[in-house]
């Protein structure tokens, strides 16, 4: 495995893993525009790592294309404010607490307190989110009939699925649908509830999510794929 640094149109630098595959037939390359940029690279094991480079640069304009459609990371800090979960939440650092502290203040809006250093920062502010994400997806499940609730529920970072339900009755959800509003949130979980009765994407699967999530179903649908890039802003 080797790496390489490709420079976008706009001066950006992102890294480039590449990597040698036995039984491999083609280059393939897979950008990565969640957490930290990367752009992956599988060839042949026989194939000079400089013809995987000249590949590379024959995508060039797609390349340039999918970052430059993704939104620019916003690096959170002390004092700063961000809305996840419909709420807006002012971000403060107690050095000396050991605990997470996410309240709700008399002017409607709520503050999270997290401690630790400012290395810390960061990361503990998106393990709240990430726990008060999974104990909304958890209400919403219960709100329906039991026949549709998953055996184990699991939150990941993905760049292209929103959700998905295995066979075994796991489902799994962006952890980054805490930053859509509420109702959006809603219909990713009804949409994979929905998927326990019906493993495709048939009428009869569609006439379920309609079924579970009620009125503004499409609405619901069209803002995620209009807006969902946006839910990449932060971490």
């Amino acid at each position: 495995m080797s790496s390489y640094v490709f420079v976008l149109d706009d001066g950006g630098e992102i890294p480039v893993v590449i990597e040698s595959r036995r039984g491999t037939r083609n280059i393939t390359l897979r950008p990565k525009t969640t957490g930290e940029f990367e752009i992956r690279m599988s060839k042949p094991f026989m194939v000079p790592e400089s013809q995987a480079i000249k590949f590379l640069e024959s995508k060039r304009k797609w390349v340039n294309s999918i970052f430059a459609r993704t939104p620019k990371k916003c690096v959170v800090c002390d004092g700063d404010e961000i809305e996840f979960l419909g709420r807006r939440v002012r971000l403060l650092r107690n050095p000396n607490s050991r605990s997470n502290s996410l309240i709700l203040n008399d002017d409607g809006t709520w503050t999270l307190t997290v401690g630790g250093g400012v290395d810390m920062f960061e990361r503990r502010v998106r393990d709240v989110i990430k726990a008060e994400l999974l104990k909304s997806i958890k209400e919403i499940i219960k709100s329906t009939p039991r026949e549709f609730w998953p055996a184990r529920i699991a939150l990941r970072d993905t760049s292209t699925r929103w959700g998905s339900c295995s066979s075994t009755g796991t489902m799994s959800f962006s952890w980054r649908l805490a930053f859509a509003p509420y109702e959006v949130m809603r219909y990713v979980v009804m949409h994979e509830l929905a998927h326990k009765k019906h493993m495709d994407h048939s009428p009869a699967f569609w006439r379920q999510v309609s079924e579970l999530y009620g009125f503004g179903v499409e609405r619901a649908k069209r803002w995620l794929n209009q807006n969902g890039a946006s839910l990449h802003k932060y971490f």
